[in-house]
């Protein structure tokens, strides 16, 4: 897993001709950082008298933050998975009818587990910019500009996540999924852009 290995693995791979990793895993690897940064704020923020009266909301920040940190850190991998499982489609055989109605169906099946996965980063940046904005609150202040970092990462990471979601709806033959997958895509694009507007004014007033 891309995870466990050296930073440098992961940037190397990624610079090279190599198909994986991609778009989709450096959205949840930025969305990881958002996730992080939270849980920077609330350790930072965990224990100090000024803020005692926060002590088991920033408590709870910090479980949430951490627990969609490791699930952003799942997806790193997941979305290398799935490409790859969609690159080996690409090398069905493709001479007869049968052949290749064969490799449209499987096509079809694995570009839509493609698009789930870059969807669900999605989803799950929204949640990082939620955090952002509960530790630009709350938190230590002096560490709020590491939650104005977070919300900016959730903004990059929903970004770029639905350009992962839409190459791939333009590919799948089903109006019904198309339409509401990148619907929901839409609608947490323009959250986490209000949420992003919200913390860097927040954060930018606490630092003066």
């Amino acid at each position: 897993m891309y995870i466990d290995q050296p930073l440098r693995h992961f940037m190397d791979k990624l610079a090279s001709k190599s198909p994986e990793p991609g778009g989709g895993s450096v959205a949840a690897l930025t969305g990881s950082l958002g996730a992080a940064l939270v849980s920077m704020v609330s350790n930072l923020t965990l224990g100090k008298e000024k803020y005692k009266d926060v002590q088991p909301q920033i408590d709870a920040l910090l479980k949430e933050s951490e627990k969609l940190r490791a699930d952003m850190q799942d997806l790193i991998q997941k979305d290398t998975e799935a490409y790859g499982a969609l690159s080996e489609v690409y090398k069905m055989p493709k001479t007869s009818d049968a052949e290749k109605a064969a490799r449209t169906a499987k096509m079809q099946e694995a570009l839509k587990k493609a698009c789930q996965v870059p969807f669900e980063i999605g989803l799950k940046s929204l949640e990082v910019a939620k955090l952002a904005e509960r530790a630009a609150d709350i938190g230590n202040v002096a560490a709020v500009s590491d939650a104005g970092v977070a919300v900016l990462l959730a903004q990059a990471c929903a970004q770029s996540a639905a350009l992962n979601v839409k190459i791939n709806v333009n590919s799948i033959k089903d109006d019904a999924f198309n339409k509401d997958t990148w619907t929901r895509m839409q609608q947490v694009m323009a959250q986490v852009a209000a949420l992003e507007k919200s913390v860097m004014e927040t954060t930018y007033k606490k630092m003066g």
